[in-house]
């Protein structure tokens, strides 16, 4: 957790946008969650953004990410495991977020080689177009707590072991790694974020593929119970996705960012079962949950409790959650309620 002491650095300041306005900037997966939220806070700063995403069904692209936002947002229908795109796309551009992915745990498990291709090899040839046609550029590199596996200690700083439980947790500290062997070696400027339980509007919310808690969205609107595997006892950490928006642009702004791997956390950490209760509760009582038997296959890459220690991106560069988490999902839940037909249906991508 942050000390008391810490300040905090403001992603709307004129100092950070003045880095930012008309700037050109890459983001892969941006049709996706956390990258179309990116490139709206970009867009309306004044950034020249193109989004480059594959829109593959089970990745979580979608069009209506973006839609109102044809003329600010060039989108580049591709796939960071084109080398030949991927080249042709960093060149120009002063900002790379670089946020494609495979981040489903069980996918990683029942298909380990598409895991691979995109968590690293993909990751290889978007870090050697950089070093090649483009090595000045910046480079935020968007990975994972699942790294750490199951916490020996909590909360887990960055200094705890890295033990990861699954195939995907494996493959995203590879990723990791060939970050920051490319700012050893070569001189890219790159940095680490490790999230947690990102959520927020535009999430994928059809099924669980990206997060439990995007199912939980649709059943609770849906009237169906919450379901909570085990005993509902497991303690999680949530940044809302404005939230984490902000750390990526303070870690692509500040200098003191290059060559780091910073942990991103929240103060607000509760049990999956207070968390259920807490968005029954948001539905002014309409809901329920129901606790069920852990699945065989979700229980032997089950991390247990986590949450993290955010006081090393706090204090050396300032940034600090802003929206508590019962301010966030309230949000989250009106946006799905408004605009559940652009992410409930299977052909949502496309709408």
């Amino acid at each position: 957790m942050p000390s008391a002491g810490s300040t905090s650095a403001n992603a709307d300041s004129p100092d950070l946008w003045a880095q930012l306005t008309s700037k050109r900037v890459l983001i892969t997966g941006g049709l996706g969650f956390i990258g179309s939220n990116l490139a709206r806070r970009l867009a309306a700063g004044g950034a020249r953004v193109t989004v480059v995403d594959s829109l593959v069904p089970e990745y979580g692209g979608n069009m209506f990410n973006l839609a109102d936002l044809e003329a600010e947002v060039r989108v580049n229908i591709a796939d960071v495991r084109d080398p030949h795109s991927v080249s042709h796309l960093v060149r120009g551009q002063d900002f790379l977020f670089n946020l494609a992915g495979q981040t489903c745990h069980l996918d990683s498990m029942r298909d380990p080689h598409t895991d691979l291709e995109i968590n690293c090899r993909a990751q290889l040839s978007i870090l050697e177009a950089c070093r090649k046609f483009n090595p000045t550029l910046k480079i935020v590199f968007s990975s994972t707590r699942q790294i750490y596996g199951a916490p020996r200690y909590l909360p887990v700083d960055e200094a705890h072991a890295l033990a990861p439980v699954d195939v995907n947790g494996v493959n995203k500290l590879a990723g990791e790694n060939y970050h920051l062997v490319y700012h050893r070696v070569h001189g890219l400027r790159t940095c680490v974020l490790r999230l947690t339980n990102t959520y927020g509007p535009r999430m994928r919310v059809k099924d669980d593929r990206q997060t439990f808690l995007g199912i939980w969205f649709r059943r609770l609107l849906e009237g169906e119970p919450i379901l909570i595997f085990g005993d509902g006892a497991q303690i999680r950490d949530f940044n809302y996705v404005d939230d984490v928006v902000d750390a990526l642009l303070i870690a692509a702004t500040d200098e003191r960012a290059v060559g780091e791997v910073f942990n991103l956390g929240a103060p607000d950490f509760l049990s999956l079962k207070e968390l259920a209760a807490l968005l029954v509760e948001l539905r002014d009582g309409q809901g329920e949950y129901r606790l069920v038997p852990f699945p065989g296959e979700r229980r032997r890459i089950d991390i247990g409790s986590y949450y993290a220690d955010y006081r090393r991106i706090s204090e050396r560069l300032g940034w600090q959650p802003r929206v508590s988490l019962r301010e966030g999902l309230a949000r989250t839940l009106d946006f799905y309620s408004q605009h559940q037909k652009h992410y409930w249906n299977d052909d949502a991508a496309d709408a």
